[in-house]
């Protein structure tokens, strides 16, 4: 049993350090920012010019077959009223040219709590005592194959940290997405049967944000405590 173990042992510690390089890397890139979207995604600031304009085009185009259907009144067609549209469709011009401005301002409101859950003091976290520290406590109530049930746990804790940092990672790339698509959502809020498509996406963008938040908080939840155990395994 003692080259098992100490196979086992080895495994686990791996598993732990590979867990430190991800707490190190992934969370500390996730955010508000989306410098690191476009490190992985550069197409996203070359196309974003080509949305601006499809943007503007399709306002232009609401506005032009939205008074057209001025003259058709008579035959039963709803039209909105010309000087509503008008004003209603420059107004939106204006946004979806200045749509990364906008997005910058809400990504810049959203990040400030993102930043202060990540600078926020916790108790040091070092991964790869945590070995150690279930060998102690399995030990005590235990005898046998401690080191396989201990690879068993960290298996487990691992498996469920990185499905959080996925998780984050999932968020970060829909938020990037809907940043660098926001010309196009804008311009659906230059005509009232339109207007939906934009509501949804404020209502999306605005979710995808405080998801993201809480994702950042419920991973800094999880390490606080994976620390606090660490620091006081027997309290337990």
């Amino acid at each position: 049993m003692g080259i098992l173990d100490g196979i086992v042992e080895w495994i686990a510690e791996q598993i732990m350090y590979g867990l430190d390089l991800f707490n190190s890397s992934v969370l500390g890139a996730l955010g508000c920012d989306m410098s690191v979207f476009l490190r992985y995604f550069p197409a996203a600031a070359t196309m974003y010019d080509i949305f601006v304009a499809l943007a503007i085009g399709l306002i232009l185009l609401i506005w032009v077959w939205n008074l057209f259907r001025n003259y058709w009144l008579g035959a039963g067609i709803e039209a909105e009223d010309p000087v509503k549209l008008s004003i209603r469709s420059v107004i939106f011009i204006l946004l979806a040219y200045f749509a990364d401005s906008i997005t910058a301002l809400v990504l810049d409101i959203g990040g400030t709590p993102y930043q202060w859950i990540m600078t926020s003091s916790l108790p040091s976290l070092d991964f790869a005592s945590f070995e150690s520290v279930l060998l102690v406590i399995i030990g005590v109530c235990a005898n046998g194959a401690v080191t396989l049930i201990v690879l068993i746990l960290i298996i487990i804790l691992a498996w469920n940290y990185i499905k959080l940092l996925f998780e984050a990672a999932e968020r970060y790339v829909l938020l990037g997405v809907l940043v660098y698509t926001a010309p196009v959502a804008i311009a659906m809020g230059a005509s009232q049967s339109t207007s939906n498509i934009f509501k949804s996406w404020c209502r999306m963008l605005g979710g995808q944000v405080f998801l993201l938040i809480m994702n950042a908080w419920c991973l800094r939840l999880f390490i606080s405590m994976v620390g606090s155990f660490i620091a006081n395994p027997l309290s337990i």
